[in-house]
């Protein structure tokens, strides 16, 4: 909770800077609160940008650094501010102006490339034609002693909450000269001009998202946007978003993207020849390999630069090599057997693919390499990196020219510090991996933690964790809600963690081997594993193992539970307990309907052969079950149901249940009451 949680880069146009936004955790007062924040490129300590209580995020400089504009809960709802910005004192000059007076709030701004116009999102009302409309209609609802909804299609609620009937639409706004507001944003100012909504419509722009890069850009010319969007009819059952181009002086959108998978984060290149989106091929299948797309925007022909590459593409960025004829690059992150390297690709050589950015040669799994947020500013490129000691700082790696930066010969460095002090107290092992052999025969990779102040002379109990998805992958880097070193200090573990088919970063032929197969080949790797550290590792007690898992590792908990007795405990958090119950809940349909192969009135033999509660006569296992209210990918009911029928089968279990959560636990003090009682339950079964 003490940790600083640093946001993406935000370098200045000059390469002077940069900026980002770091959330303060406040156990005592529950709240979570972001600052800005500004650190020298060429070294120096991190200080606050805005003295503010505010909660303020999203930093984005002008394009030629004059002005910053940033996201502030100043005023409710969220508005975009605007301040100058004095490159040579690395700090805002003048008053914090509200840039944006809408009253459905903004957030996500993007500046034009002539610097007179932001594009930014608000949600809003598809059948209204202004802003007076949306006002009244939320008016209405917020006096409306009836809180009742009708609803006439699906989607009525999604990850955590239900409809208010409302679509994300992208606006544009002129920043010229914004009437002043107050000092520090602590108040609202008043907006230069009125927004212009530039996707009307019934359709969200962008999709819901998790987080991640822009889902949508505007052209170097600054006379397009692209954005992406899904118009399917049954949102529900369709992974289908497209890539779209509009006027930003507004006009009639056109689509530009033909895959029936999902298009998404379009990106211009700095000459504006190209635009760069990633893309999947197969519909229905949010965890399909993503590929790179770069589109010609002359004769409008779209290659894919990435069919021969066998990872997917994450986070990515463009580079212009001036020095090279203005040659456009393309450098991205992908996952690969748990680190995410850096790679490098030009549309002058498509499919010719470098890795640039890699581990150490001390060897995989090295500390500090989980990468993210890229970004070129001249020939330095920024991200976050992070790894599974260390959460997120900005790093940087600064290339002479084109041909350094293909060679991966430049090192990276560090830009921030915001965590190394309180760190430096901490002593966390390293992460440690091991191979064997899983279903079919195949190589599977495992992870291993081990508690501070390891011997190898003693036996230690272990905490066997099960990773979500299920098309995910345990892997060096932090995480704030499962943490493996947190997991093996509290009560000195060994923590095991096992990448089974189905997860990702081994190839998307081992990514698809879990669809239609949940108890299968996933059950298979997870026993293969454990009876590989059991008979490999001496130190571990094979007497006091307890299994873990959230999401689809809830779902295999509960699947153990039925198939095992080998552990002395399990803890099973929003996992799937009834599958043809949990299909009638859940809210992207698309996700079951790939995994079980269809609706359970058409494939009900599958559903009920990987189903949880049917195999309810052989649990036998002391179970801890977590659910939250607001969880609506796996509803919690299927919590309900699994801890009624432990208790009336009269298995030691508890409930731990969060009326104010939904999939993940976020609330700082429910964080802390989760960890501790989860941690106190493996205790009292496989503590001595």
């Amino acid at each position: 909770m003490k940790l600083k949680r640093v946001g993406a880069p935000v370098p200045s146009p000059d390469g002077k800077w940069v900026v980002f936004d770091c959330v303060d955790v406040d156990l005592e007062a529950n709240t979570r609160i972001s600052h800005l924040w500004i650190v020298p490129t060429s070294g120096g300590e991190s200080r606050r940008l805005n003295q503010t209580p505010n909660h303020e995020e999203r930093p984005r400089f002008s394009p030629v650094g004059k002005r910053l504009i940033w996201t502030s809960k100043a005023t409710d709802p969220t508005q975009i501010w605007i301040c100058d910005f004095d490159s040579n004192a690395g700090a805002l000059t003048g008053k914090p102006n509200q840039v944006t007076e809408i009253s459905t709030g903004a957030d996500g701004g993007i500046w034009s490339p002539d610097g007179k116009n932001i594009v930014f999102l608000s949600a809003v009302y598809p059948d209204c034609k202004d802003d007076a409309c949306n006002k009244q209609r939320d008016e209405e609802v917020k006096k409306s002693k009836v809180k009742a909804k009708v609803f006439s299609r699906l989607f009525y609620r999604h990850w955590s909450a239900f409809t208010e009937f409302k679509r994300s639409h992208l606006f544009v706004q002129s920043v010229e000269a914004p009437v002043s507001g107050a000092g520090n944003g602590t108040a609202a100012g008043t907006a230069a001009t009125t927004a212009r909504d530039l996707t009307p419509g019934d359709h969200d722009v962008p999709p819901f998202s998790l987080g991640g890069q822009d889902m949508y850009a505007i052209s170097p010319d600054g006379q397009e946007v692209a954005y992406t969007s899904n118009i399917d009819e049954v949102e529900a059952t369709s992974t289908n978003n497209e890539i779209f181009v509009v006027p930003i002086a507004g006009g009639t959108p056109k689509k530009i993207s033909a895959s029936p998978g999902a298009d998404t984060t379009p990106l211009y290149s700095p000459d504006g020849k190209y635009l760069a989106w990633r893309s999947q091929a197969r519909a229905g299948f949010e965890a399909d390999k993503w590929r790179l797309f770069v589109q010609d925007r002359q004769p409008g022909k779209t290659r894919d630069f990435t069919e021969n590459f066998g990872r997917s593409v994450e986070s990515f960025t463009w580079a212009n090599w001036e020095s090279d004829k203005g040659a456009a690059d393309i450098y991205f992150s992908g996952e690969s057997e748990g680190e995410t390297p850096v790679w490098h690709i030009s549309p002058d050589r498509p499919g010719e693919i470098a890795i640039i950015l890699q581990p150490p040669s001390e060897g995989r799994h090295s500390p500090e390499y989980h990468v993210d947020d890229l970004v070129f500013s001249g020939s330095t490129l920024y991200f976050s990196r992070n790894s599974i000691s260390a959460p997120n700082e900005v790093w940087s790696v600064t290339f002479s020219d084109r041909l350094t930066s293909l060679n991966g010969k430049a090192e990276p460095e560090p830009v921030t510090h915001m965590n190394d002090a309180l760190l430096s107290q901490i002593d966390m092992q390293p992460l440690e991996s091991f191979t064997f052999k899983g279903a079919n025969d195949e190589e599977v990779e495992g992870l291993m933690i081990k508690p501070p102040g390891f011997d190898p002379n003693k036996k230690y109990p272990l905490k066997f964790l099960i990773h979500g998805g299920p098309q995910g992958a345990w892997g060096n880097e932090w995480t704030y809600r499962w943490n493996a070193e947190l997991f093996a200090a509290t009560g000195n573990y060994v923590v095991v963690m096992i990448n089974f088919h189905g997860s990702t970063g081994y190839g998307q032929k081992f990514t698809d081997s879990i669809s239609g197969d949940w108890g299968g080949k996933p059950y298979v790797d997870l026993m293969k594993g454990l009876d590989y550290v059991e008979k490999t590792y001496p130190f571990i007690d094979k007497n006091r193992e307890a299994a873990l898992g959230a999401s689809y590792g809830g779902y295999m908990a509960n699947w153990i539970l039925g198939h095992t007795d080998r552990f002395k405990c399990i803890v099973s958090h929003d996992g799937t307990f009834n599958t043809e119950s949990a299909y009638g809940t859940t809210e992207e349909l698309w996700f079951p309907e790939w995994e079980f192969k269809g609706p359970p009135w058409k494939n009900r033999e599958l559903y009920r052969k990987f189903s949880p509660h049917l195999f309810a006569d052989k649990f036998k296992t002391p179970t801890l079950v977590v659910h939250g209210q607001n969880d609506y990918r796996l509803d919690v009911s299927e919590g309900f149901q699994l801890f009624t029928t432990l208790q009336r089968l009269k298995i030691p279990s508890k409930f731990l249940y969060f009326p104010d959560e939904g999939h993940w636990v976020l609330k700082p003090q429910n964080s802390q009451l989760w960890y501790k009682t989860v941690n106190d339950w493996v205790d009292q079964w496989c503590k001595k």
